[in-house]
């Protein structure tokens, strides 16, 4: 069991069933919405129980996609396609330790001109 929130405790939630192991984004959405990169891990839909979510809200990102942030603090906190039954997490709501390791990059082609990538994970161009 995980449990997470946004930054001012608005949105909580606990996680019952596995994550994925993390990745890293860096497409242009992501680094907008979250000011650089967002590492998030996934679990299926149903794994995901509210304790609180009165100011959470969705953003339509695409016509595919949708991204859930606090109203309140602004925390940029699940990823969700329509077609999935999935939904993507933010690492960094998660309550420590999280026992979970970084896999990977994606969306490589997309990155940032200001930063490297020197981790030696492997990287996916899309």
């Amino acid at each position: 069991m995980q449990t997470g929130s946004c930054l001012c405790g608005s949105v909580a939630f606990t996680i019952k069933g596995e994550l994925s192991p993390p990745s890293v984004c860096h497409c242009g959405q992501c680094r907008k919405q979250s000011g650089h990169v967002w590492a998030s891990t996934w679990t299926q839909q149903d794994n995901v129980t509210f304790s609180t979510n009165d100011t959470l809200r969705w953003f339509r990102a695409s016509d595919v996609a949708r991204r859930g942030f606090c109203a309140t603090c602004g925390s940029f906190l699940f990823w969700q396609h329509d077609d999935e039954d999935t939904i993507s997490i933010s690492m960094g709501a998660l309550a420590e330790p999280t026992g979970l390791k970084l896999s990977k990059h994606i969306f490589v082609a997309d990155k940032g001109d200001y930063y490297d990538i020197s981790d030696n994970l492997p990287q996916q161009r899309h």
